[in-house]
């Protein structure tokens, strides 16, 4: 049994599935939820210095912004009756994800998967990747097409959730 389902965020139709499939989860399993959003932090290639005419500051006030609506609006879709934590965080989304397993005592994650990237990424986005391969825990992989249908249970057949998902 889950008791706290980590779902991290981004905006993106994949993350969006993988939040209907957490709500499910939660719900079934009375579980609480914790919405993860993480941007990247900015770096200019070529010098420490941002290109002419862009305003690094405005821009980075611009993403947090965005990035707090993209929360807002994920937190708006846990229905009442399940418990709902949000954390935004300034930092490498895959090494924020598995800070956060750590930091919040999380016993599943529940993300999307981005049908982009290089040949080995063909399947799963470089951040389901790498969180695949360096979580302790279950890892539920959900895809936006097939309304959901996931696509990977890391680890998740000696914890019961197998069975739980929607083919």
């Amino acid at each position: 049994m889950f008791h706290s389902i980590l779902v991290p965020v981004d905006g993106s139709a994949h993350a969006d599935a993988a939040l209907t499939q957490a709500v499910d989860l939660a719900r079934c399993q009375r579980a609480r939820i914790t919405l993860l959003c993480a941007w990247r932090p900015f770096v200019w290639y070529g010098g420490a210095v941002a290109p002419v005419g862009v305003d690094v500051e405005q821009l980075e006030s611009d993403v947090e912004a965005e990035t707090r609506r993209i929360a807002e609006a994920a937190r708006i879709r846990v229905p009442d009756g399940i418990e709902v934590d949000t954390a935004i965080v300034c930092e490498r989304p895959a090494d924020a994800i598995i800070r956060e397993v750590e930091r919040g005592g999380h016993d599943l994650i529940v993300m999307g998967s981005r049908g982009r990237g290089s040949l080995r990424s063909l399947l799963l986005g470089s951040v389901s990747t790498s969180v695949l391969h360096r979580s302790r825990v279950p890892v539920m992989v959900v895809h936006a097409s097939g309304c959901g249908e996931v696509l990977s249970l890391h680890r998740a057949t000696e914890h019961g959730l197998a069975g739980a998902a929607h083919h």
